[in-house]
């Protein structure tokens, strides 16, 4: 019996049927790239797992409660915590074009970071080296209804002296 390990052929766009072509355009078009990825050439050697996978991500991806941007973060950790070394590079490279970037400290270490643009920011704690050990600031935006807002954090944003936030 051979031991050899299973191949999967590429399907290249010149050679793809009309419905991969039209999950490739896609694909395309969404990531705004002119190029398939590798891993989407493999998935088109059964286009119904292709449609499946394409579609399926695209819903999961699509704006919503959480925003492109931190699905795609969420992404990273997974395909990190997954060993998959193709996935968080693809998942790095699409949160970094959403916006998740690095910054430098001053010894040079880096830290990753996300810039955010929010309205209704109001800082809810402030944590210093000197009193906590650590530095850190807690921010509330958005409104919420104080009767929806769990006891304990109405007591937490009236100590800041803000309204209660998401």
């Amino acid at each position: 019996m051979s031991q050899e390990p299973a191949t999967v052929v590429m399907v290249e766009y010149t050679d793809a049927s009309a419905d991969v072509r039209a999950v490739f355009d896609d694909i395309m078009a969404t990531k705004g790239i002119d190029f398939v990825p590798n891993a989407w050439k493999v998935f088109a050697s059964h286009p119904p797992t292709l449609k499946r996978l394409w579609y399926g991500l695209k819903e999961v991806m699509a704006p919503g409660t959480l925003d492109p941007k931190f699905k795609e973060m969420i992404a990273v950790a997974v395909s990190v915590t997954n060993g998959c070394d193709y996935c968080t590079r693809s998942h790095t490279a699409a949160a970094r074009k959403l916006g998740m970037t690095r910054i430098f400290a001053d010894d040079g270490v880096h830290v990753p970071c996300t810039v955010l643009q929010l309205d209704g920011v109001q800082v809810v704690s402030h944590k210093t080296a000197d009193r906590d050990g650590y530095v850190a600031l807690q921010l509330g935006a958005g409104e919420a209804k104080a009767k929806r807002t769990p006891k304990a954090l109405r007591g937490h944003y009236a100590k800041a002296k803000v309204e209660p936030g998401k």
